[in-house]
């Protein structure tokens, strides 16, 4: 699947297309999608969530999209990179210095679910989005405070038209140590360490956290969770107090051939003969 890249922290972009241009792909940087006209399908992280004019998409890094269009579609877009508002934060508010808008994006909520703008809403947003077209013409607008303020409001936006819908989105500053913290308390669990469980538990989407986990710890995740429970299991055997049948059921394993084999595969031995080094 192709990953799109950009190196401005800040690109406006308007095109029509009768059939998507891009095939499904992800990106390295976050996407706000407003459909000027209209209508299909966009795939969204395997939801399918029907679109028309007036409708607003966010996309973070690692979300895997891409638009069926069923009626020629025109979409503005948004495209920005982390430094962007990293950049701005002399400009932000307290709020968006706690959850930025980038964790904000994040939030899955917002990858299953069609917002269902109110008519002042939808007025405001039209009226935004022109404004920002209209200035793209004009200036650079990655350094410009206008479209910069611009671009903030359409989160308060999307937080009122949230609310409005009994809908929560909290936000993700995602914390690493409380990743850690959390796969250390419940690597005896296996169901709790899986990765849809996991991504569940921050509330972010499973594509999201795979990525990002790889890219903050420089290791797979899968590669970690079998690292740590094989060390702690090694730690067990050579402290020699519990048999191996009561070290499988304390890690989750169905029965003592389960570890052992599980074992074998990873340290080419068998717990039994590993005790005896």
């Amino acid at each position: 699947m192709p990953k799109l890249n950009q190196f401005k922290t800040l690109v406006i972009d308007e095109f029509e297309d009768e059939k998507f241009h891009l095939p499904p792909h992800t990106h390295t940087y976050y996407e706000i999608i407003y459909i000027k006209k209209g209508s299909g399908v966009h795939h969204l992280n395997n939801n399918l969530l029907p679109y028309k004019s007036g409708d607003l998409f966010v996309i973070s890094p690692e979300d895997e999209h891409y638009f069926d269009i069923k009626k020629s579609t025109r979409f503005f877009y948004i495209k920005f990179t982390d430094n962007y508002f990293n950049s701005k934060q002399n400009l932000t508010c307290d709020e968006f210095l706690i959850h930025t808008p980038e964790s904000f994006m994040r939030d899955k909520t917002l990858k299953e679910t069609v917002l269902k703008l109110d008519d002042p809403c939808k007025t405001i947003l039209k009226n935004t989005i022109e404004n920002i077209a209209a200035y793209n013409c004009k200036t650079d607008v990655s350094t410009s405070p206008i479209v910069f303020y611009q671009i903030l409001s359409i989160f308060g936006l999307i937080k009122e038209t949230m609310r409005g819908m009994n809908l929560v989105v909290k936000g993700n500053s995602i914390d690493n140590e409380q990743i850690t913290s959390y796969i250390h308390q419940n690597i005896y669990q296996p169901k709790l360490v899986q990765i849809k469980v996991i991504a569940n538990h921050f509330n972010i989407a499973e594509t999201y956290f795979s990525a990002y986990f790889k890219r903050t710890f420089t290791i797979n995740y899968r590669d970690y969770i079998h690292n740590l429970r094989t060390t702690l299991i090694e730690k067990r055997i050579h402290n020699n107090q519990l048999p191996i049948k009561q070290i499988a059921y304390e890690f989750g394993f169905t029965d003592e051939s389960h570890l052992s084999n599980y074992f074998k595969k990873r340290k080419n031995m068998k717990p039994t003969d590993f005790k005896k080094t």
